[in-house]
C-alpha cells in the first residue's frame, strides 16, 4: 500500500532535500498533522499525472470496486473533475445542455472552455422547495429541438438526494449525438449495496464524478473521475494535467487507497449502515410538525430514485425555518448538520455513521418536533425559473460594468454570478436579465440569513451589472 510505503520511507531515515519545505518535521508539536508522511514526486513513489505503478494501483483498485474501465485518483476535488471532463468532452463554441441545478464549477467550466449552454430545469417540488429529477422527456425534447448539443451535464443524486433516470437520459443522448457527463458527486457510495440506486457509469454515463470525501471515510479533497469510454480518456489525463496541482498530496492519494481499501475489506458494512438508516425513518415517522423527507410517499414518487443516505429533515409545517432548526441542534444537542436552508436541514450520513449517532439525532428532532408549534406551509417558487440570457459569459470578457444597489438593477444584465452556499447551484449566470423575481428571490433568502455569495461585489447590497 501507498500509505504503508509512505511510512517505511520515513522509517529509512533518508534525509529530504527536496519539497516540501518543513523536511518532515512535526513543526505543530501535536502529532496530528502527518507531516512525516508528505511527500513529493522522488524516486519509487509514481507519478498521479503519468502512473506507472502505485498510484496505477490505485486507480486499477478503483476500476474494479466502480466496475469500470478508467478511473482517475483527484485531490483538488470533483470540481477538479469536472472542469477536465468538460474540456476533455468539448472543443471551443459547443453548444452544450446543463442542468440549471448544477454546481458552479459546471459553469465555471463553460466560461472557461467557451461554451454556448442551454438549461434545463429539473421538476420542481413546491411543497418543500425541493428539485426533483430530471426528466428523459425534457431531455429529448430540447436535444430533438437542437442537434448542435455536444454534452450534456446533470447532476445525480442531487445534495438532497434526488436521483435522475440515467439509463433513460444516456441513451438519449447517445441517439443524438452528445455525451453525457453525470455530476455523481454525493454517490460515491452507490455501488456497495443494492438498496442505493445504481451508479450513473452502469446505467450508461460516458463518465461520473465522484467525490469519496463526502459519503465515504477519505479525507477532504478526494474523488474519482470514471469512465468506460475510451475515446476521451487520453484528454481527460490530458486536461487533469491542466486543472490539477502539479504537486499532488500522497498523503491524499494515500487517504483513496485506505478509503478503497476499507471498503473492499469490509463491504458487509454497508449492509448495516443500510440496516441503521432504515431503523431510523421507522423511528421518525411520526412527528407531529417536522418531516424526515425520505419518509414523505408523495415526495418520494416525485423522484425517479433516491439516496435514503441523506436525511433531509424539513420544517415547513413548524414554527422554525433551515436555519433555526440547525441552530438548535447545535447549540444545545451537540449536532453539526451539512446544510442549513430556507425551510430544511440535511443531515449527512456514511457507512462510518454509528447507531449511536443517529439515536442522538433522533432524539433529538422528537424533543424539538415536541416543542413546536404548527404552522401554514408556504409554497416557494426558488430557483423554479431561468433567467433570460443575452450573453454567453465567455462574450463579456473585458466588458465594463457598473455596481448598482439591487432595487435599482432590474432588467439589468448581471456582470457576475450569484449563489448561496452550500449547495452552489447559481442562480444568477453573467449575461442573464436580473428580474423582479430574482431580486425578490435574493431579499428573502437574506431575510432567512443564508450566506449569499457572488463574484464580484457583496450582495444583497449591491450587484454588478452591464
Amino acid at each position: 500500500m501507498l500509505y504503508d510505503d509512505l511510512k517505511n520511507y520515513y522509517k529509512n531515515g533518508i534525509y529530504p532535500f527536496h519539497m516540501p519545505g518543513h523536511k518532515r518535521t512535526d513543526i505543530s508539536k501535536d502529532n496530528i498533522i502527518p507531516y512525516f508522511l508528505d511527500i513529493t514526486e522522488i524516486n519509487g513513489f509514481d507519478n498521479l499525472h503519468s502512473p506507472k505503478s502505485k498510484i496505477k494501483e490505485i486507480e486499477n483498485l478503483a476500476c474494479e470496486l466502480y466496475s469500470v474501465k478508467h478511473s482517475f485518483l483527484l485531490v483538488n476535488g470533483s470540481t477538479c473533475g469536472i472542469l477536465s471532463a468538460i474540456r476533455a468532452m468539448t472543443n471551443p463554441f459547443d453548444e452544450v445542455l446543463i442542468a440549471r441545478n448544477c454546481h458552479k464549477s459546471v459553469y465555471n467550466a463553460v466560461e472557461l472552455c467557451m461554451l454556448k449552454p442551454e438549461y434545463i430545469m429539473p421538476r420542481f417540488d413546491k411543497n418543500f422547495g425541493i428539485f426533483t429529477s430530471v426528466l428523459p422527456c425534457d431531455i429529448e425534447e430540447k436535444l430533438r429541438n437542437n442537434r448542435r448539443i455536444k454534452l450534456v451535464v446533470i447532476t445525480s443524486p442531487t445534495y438532497e438526494g434526488v436521483v435522475s433516470d440515467i439509463s433513460s437520459i444516456a441513451d438519449i443522448c447517445h441517439k443524438y449525438g452528445a455525451y453525457l457527463l453525470v455530476d455523481e458527486a454525493h454517490g460515491a457510495h452507490f455501488p456497495f449495496n443494492d438498496s442505493f440506486p445504481k451508479e450513473a457509469v452502469k446505467c450508461g454515463a460516458d463518465a461520473a464524478v465522484l467525490s469519496l470525501h463526502k459519503t465515504l471515510p477519505s479525507l477532504t479533497q478526494t474523488a474519482l473521475l470514471i469512465t468506460n469510454n475510451d475515446s476521451f480518456c487520453n484528454e481527460l489525463r490530458q486536461n487533469l494535467s491542466f486543472f490539477e496541482t502539479s504537486s499532488p498530496s500522497y498523503i491524499l492519494m494515500s487517504s483513496i487507497e485506505i478509503c478503497l481499501r476499507y471498503i473492499k475489506d469490509n463491504i458487509n458494512k454497508f449492509n448495516s449502515y443500510w440496516e441503521l438508516l432504515n431503523n431510523f425513518y421507522i423511528a421518525t415517522k411520526n412527528f407531529q410538525h417536522l418531516q424526515i423527507i425520505g419518509n414523505e410517499k408523495k415526495f418520494i414518487s416525485s423522484c425517479y430514485n433516491y439516496d435514503f443516505g441523506k436525511l433531509v429533515i424539513s420544517a415547513k409545517s413548524a414554527d422554525l425555518n433551515g436555519i433555526e432548526l440547525s441552530d438548535i441542534l447545535r447549540n444545545k444537542y451537540k449536532i453539526e448538520t451539512e446544510l442549513s436552508y430556507t425551510d430544511y436541514v440535511i443531515a449527512m450520513t456514511s457507512v462510518c455513521d454509528t447507531e449511536h449517532g443517529l439515536k442522538m439525532l433522533c432524539d433529538a428532532l422528537y424533543e424539538i418536533d415536541s416543542n413546536c408549534k404548527e404552522r401554514k406551509i408556504k409554497t416557494t417558487d426558488y430557483y423554479a425559473i431561468i433567467p433570460k440570457k443575452c450573453y454567453n459569459v465567455y462574450e463579456l470578457k473585458g466588458k465594463n460594468f457598473e455596481v448598482l444597489p439591487l432595487p435599482n438593477a432590474e432588467n439589468r444584465i448581471s456582470a457576475e454570478y450569484v449563489w448561496v452556499y452550500p449547495p452552489g447551484v447559481p442562480i444568477l449566470v453573467p449575461g442573464e436579465i436580473i428580474s423582479r423575481e430574482i431580486i425578490e428571490e435574493i431579499k428573502s433568502l437574506n431575510d432567512h440569513n443564508l450566506s449569499i455569495m457572488s463574484s464580484r461585489v457583496n450582495l444583497p447590497k449591491n450587484i454588478a451589472v452591464y
